[in-house]
């Protein structure tokens, strides 16, 4: 069967191995193209170390880039993580069409960052889904889905990479699979029972202590690593990532405890969350005790938001 791999970064790589790793017969690789003084993809470093060809066309919207679908000859496209918009000629192109990788539960949790809202929003689980996609953001028929737990103390790190990452892999290849054997499942989505969200961005990702701890908590483990949750302390922009609830009371934001442990800053039910790493500004990060000893911050202090 001849194969499209249209992806990017360590996932769309890891496809890809693995599809290599079975001897299946990928005859082109498509990714987004390099941005100027950023260092190349890791998929398309691998496709070309093992002489494959890649393309990387700004857009897929023009005539060109359907002809240049078309001249594959292919059997399907498999997306690994894209997130240029693809139109439905060219996804038609392949014989059985093209399928995608999404990480999270659809409709449920839709759009860019559907791994940081399910943790942010205190869920306890979620998954991924393959799904056939049409012109909506993640609206098409799906395929499977595949669903894991999110644990109490996890981070976006912990349910990506330890979880959606290699089942996503697995799943991939499992639907390459049924492909091959002529079983094209497609279930429609109800959106209307699921959701949309947009980027947990830097933006998105300020903490707002005036909220439980245990919500300030979950908005923290969601933007670890990134894209790292923030308040601003004594004039900083303070990145939190690990952290816990902890006992402390005091106004919302404020700092109740300096300890081996970390900065405990109260949130607004009568608790506090523990700052146990943190990274002031662009500087490398420390643990909470360290950067409150040199940056002179002591009881009392006050997170601050800063409104936009």
């Amino acid at each position: 069967m001849r194969i499209v791999v249209h992806g990017q970064q360590a996932f769309g790589k890891a496809v890809l191995e693995k599809l290599l790793e079975r001897g299946e017969d990928v005859v082109a690789v498509c990714c987004a193209p390099t941005k100027e003084g950023k260092p190349e993809d890791p998929l398309v470093e691998f496709a070309r170390e093992k002489g494959l060809p890649v393309h990387q066309p700004a857009s897929w919207k023009t005539p060109e880039a359907l002809e240049l679908m078309q001249s594959f000859n292919a059997d399907v496209c498999m997306m690994a993580y894209v997130l240029l918009f693809v139109p439905q000629a060219v996804r038609d192109a392949p014989r059985f069409g093209t399928f995608q990788y999404h990480p999270s539960l659809c409709p449920w949790h839709r759009g860019p960052s559907g791994i940081n809202w399910p943790i942010a929003m205190g869920r306890r689980q979620t998954g991924l889904t393959i799904f056939w996609p049409d012109d909506g953001l993640d609206e098409g028929p799906i395929f499977m889905q595949k669903s894991c737990d999110i644990g109490p103390d996890e981070t976006l790190g912990d349910v990506y990479f330890k979880k959606l990452f290699p089942m996503g892999v697995e799943a991939m290849i499992e639907c390459l699979d049924l492909v091959k054997d002529g079983v094209i499942l497609k279930h429609t989505q109800d959106l209307a029972a699921g959701s949309y969200e947009s980027w947990f961005n830097k933006k998105v990702a300020q903490l707002d202590f005036s909220k439980p701890a245990a919500e300030v908590y979950n908005w923290i483990r969601a933007g670890n690593p990134q894209p790292g949750s923030w308040t601003t302390l004594n004039g900083t922009q303070l990145s939190i990532f690990d952290a816990a609830v902890t006992e402390g009371s005091g106004k919302p934001g404020e700092v109740v405890a300096i300890t081996e442990e970390g900065i405990a800053i109260a949130a607004g039910d009568g608790k506090a969350v523990l700052a146990k790493r943190v990274r002031p500004g662009k500087d490398a990060k420390a643990t909470g005790r360290e950067w409150a000893e040199s940056a002179g911050v002591k009881v009392g202090d006050v997170c601050v938001r800063v409104e936009e």
